[in-house]
């Protein structure tokens, strides 16, 4: 896996069915690459801290790899990289191979992945979709969220060295599915609850 794009954007404001709500979700390449610090990218907007940025959700990765498939669903779209309000673009990045856990160099930096990305009305908006957050779901591409270890740069071209991994961790994709099943598997359940390494927004998402 290697970094395919680096993005950021600024603030928005978004009339939502009558409500005017700000957001960072549009985010575009930016050739100099990005910083990543400890809670969030530097420079890139962040505004509803309670469920974006933070230790535990610093940066957000996608797969370049899934932009095909939306780009069927969407194809008049103006397509860039960062559609998905993704600080990092990743190649053949795939959510059923990555683990809860698992340490990465990249660039100047240590990361752990944390989470799966649990999407918000707000990608219904930059999809000009009201069922877009409903067919994030059930296309089970969720992308990876992660926490910084070290902070640096990051850049396009970067790779994605895999540095520690613990035996037994679920992968991203199994965390997003137990996540949505009505009928969670109590042993998958248990392992998810059970790792430190997951997020604790998301482990209380889980308890529910």
């Amino acid at each position: 896996m290697k970094v395919v794009s680096t993005n950021k954007g600024k603030s928005v404001e978004i009339n939502y069915h009558g409500k005017i709500v700000k957001t960072g979700i549009y985010k575009y390449p930016v050739k100099e690459g990005i910083f990543l610090g400890k809670e969030d990218v530097k420079d890139d907007s962040v505004i509803d801290r309670r469920y974006h940025g933070g230790i535990d959700k610093a940066c957000y990765w996608y797969s370049e790899k899934h932009y095909e498939f939306w780009q069927k669903r969407f194809p008049d779209l103006d397509w860039k990289f960062g559609m998905f309000g993704e600080n990092l673009s990743i190649s053949e990045l795939d959510e059923g191979e990555i683990k809860i856990g698992d340490i990465y160099e990249i660039g100047e930096c240590l990361v752990q992945v944390s989470q799966p990305r649990q999407p918000c009305y707000k990608l219904n908006y930059r999809f000009d979709c009201d069922t877009m957050v409903k067919e994030f779901i059930q296309a089970g591409f969720p992308g990876v969220y992660i926490r910084v270890l070290q902070e640096g740069m990051i850049r396009e071209g970067d790779e994605l060295i895999l540095k520690e991994r613990k035996p037994g961790s679920l992968s991203v994709r199994e965390v997003y599915q137990l996540l949505y099943q009505l009928d969670k598997d109590p042993e998958l359940l248990k392992k998810a609850l059970d790792d430190v390494a997951l997020a604790e927004s998301c482990r209380r998402d889980l308890s529910k």
